[in-house]
């Protein structure tokens, strides 16, 4: 799905486990950058302009999940709505059936008028006794009757709200296809500035981009706050060295919301599609009292998402090119620390 050649999309699929749709592309390379030879400089407006794109596609990215979230959550609402409408259905279906029957019973007992059916009848001690049944039955249609124009205003309020909410939907298929060609020609244009750039600066930034961070730095013996962010660190790090794949989130690749999602899922806990949702996803602490499970957003728009895991560093999925790794915690602007 998603892509994983470095820098090569290759367009929008959901993935293994992937149902709603995150991607974080990430610029913390620019931080690294600073570690490049003096002989590179000629070419940091391009490289600079690469982390830009990284970051602008990183926005329409959440976008785009977000979009894909309210299209998944109302493909669900029309389903139920037309389970209901179809229930509703076969009751009026039913209370019509119903009806239909007291109105015949009410013909063949009342097709004359009352003083000349009692006039004419052989038994009149019968006759009243039918009458009375008559005027029960009646009562009782009556209120049927009311029943069943309830239940048919009711059928037209849900049959008009399916319809808003499949309109909406198409909506929301729509920005989601919009979003996703944003993205994508973001990336392609960060992919063919990277390829204008010569071979030693490709090579540079490259270098850069993956960091010298893939092996397991010294956590301090953090403790984590529970159980179950024992098991999401635990799953986070399983999936050091995957790729980066946006839109994905697990197990062959991931995103940077996607890793967290997937890393929480294993612990058994369900966290929210994209990064700006994950932000709320439990309670804020200051970043000076961050423990090892802990979410870290990053920018003003938490457009950006790893874990905390003791001693500065987090595990997050940085972008394309660069698997699954751990980095500085303030390898960015930090926006919030979240503990599920």
């Amino acid at each position: 799905m998603g892509f994983h050649r470095r820098l090569e999309p290759t367009g929008f699929d959901r993935g293994a486990g992937a149902f709603g749709i995150a991607a974080c592309v990430m610029s913390a390379a620019a931080a690294a950058l600073g570690t490049l030879p003096a002989s590179a400089a000629p070419q940091d407006d391009t490289r600079a302009e690469v982390d830009r794109l990284y970051t602008q596609a990183e926005k329409a990215t959440e976008a785009f999940n977000k979009a894909d979230e309210r299209a998944d959550t109302l493909r669900e609402q029309v389903g139920t709505a037309q389970d209901e409408i179809a229930r509703q259905q076969e009751r009026i279906n039913t209370m019509r059936d119903s009806l239909g029957s007291l109105a015949g019973a009410q013909y063949r007992s009342g097709g004359l008028d009352p003083s000349l059916a009692l006039l004419f009848s052989d038994d009149p001690d019968d006759y009243l006794d039918k009458a009375a049944a008559l005027d029960r039955i009646t009562a009782h249609q009556a209120g049927e009757l009311e029943d069943l124009q309830l239940a048919m205003r009711d059928l037209a309020q849900k049959r008009e709200e399916a319809d808003g909410k499949l309109a909406e939907l198409e909506r929301s298929r729509k920005a989601v296809a919009r979003n996703k060609r944003v993205v994508e020609g973001k990336l392609a244009k960060a992919r063919q500035l990277l390829n204008s750039l010569p071979y030693a600066d490709r090579a540079a930034y490259e270098r850069a981009s993956r960091s010298a961070r893939a092996g397991m730095p010294d956590l301090g013996g953090a403790v984590p706050s529970s159980a179950r962010a024992a098991a999401a660190v635990a799953a986070a790090r399983s999936a050091l060295g995957r790729p980066y794949v946006w839109g994905a989130n697990g197990p062959g690749g991931f995103d940077c919301s996607g890793l967290m999602q997937w890393s929480y899922a294993r612990a058994g806990v369900g966290l929210p599609r994209t990064s700006q949702a994950q932000r709320y996803a439990g309670r804020q602490v200051p970043l000076s009292q961050a423990q090892p499970g802990d979410l870290v957003t990053y920018r003003s728009d938490a457009s950006h998402v790893g874990m905390y895991v003791g001693n500065g560093q987090v595990i997050h999925a940085p972008y394309p090119g660069a698997p699954v790794r751990y980095d500085p915690v303030g390898m960015m602007p930090v926006s919030s620390v979240t503990r599920p």
